[in-house]
């Protein structure tokens, strides 16, 4: 037997309850539990784990859907660009050279839930380190601004090369 809500006073409270939000709020309720039990760096080690992952799978989606072997120097901007979107976010390059690519952020897709969750910004790190890594050869990604930490937006760098002149702060993603 299926019970299922009446309309009226329940059904119609204003409750922001949806899908998006409900997950939004399990990854950041799970991020901060993994924050406060195993420490800021192993959580960020765990979702890391996850972020390259997921990397890899999307950028197995780009390929087949552009019909490439591999992501041209030119397209991995715009893939990482167009992934962002996607999921809403709002990221646009700053800056551009052939030895690295800045993204600027304007919104997160984790929206509002990101805040105070610095562990959560390591799917951007390795979702940007592992396509560009396995296109490129090499990437180091350096967060330098973040949603989460409180800054207004997120500044994100993704070298192409590797160098002794690296941000100490740059997490470096090669290609498998």
């Amino acid at each position: 037997m299926t019970v299922n809500a009446k309309t009226g006073e329940v059904a119609e409270a204003g409750i922001d309850l949806e899908r998006d939000i409900f997950l939004r709020t399990l990854l950041r309720e799970l991020s901060g539990v993994l924050e406060d039990v195993v420490g800021l760096d192993d959580a960020a080690g765990f979702i890391s784990v996850v972020g390259t992952a997921m990397g890899t799978q999307i950028d197995q989606e780009y390929r087949r859907a552009l019909q490439v072997d591999q992501l041209s120097r030119d397209q991995i901007p715009d893939v990482l660009v167009d992934l962002k979107r996607r999921i809403q976010g709002e990221f646009f390059v700053l800056e551009e050279t052939e030895d690295k690519i800045v993204f600027g952020n304007k919104r997160c897709p984790f929206g509002d839930k990101v805040r105070d969750r610095p562990s959560l910004c390591m799917m951007t790190s390795n979702v940007f380190g592992r396509i560009a890594a396995d296109n490129s050869g090499f990437a180091a990604v350096d967060l330098e601004e973040t949603i989460a930490l409180g800054d207004p937006g997120c500044r994100v760098t993704v070298y192409l090369r590797p160098s002794d002149d690296l941000p100490d702060t740059a997490r470096e993603y090669y290609k498998v």
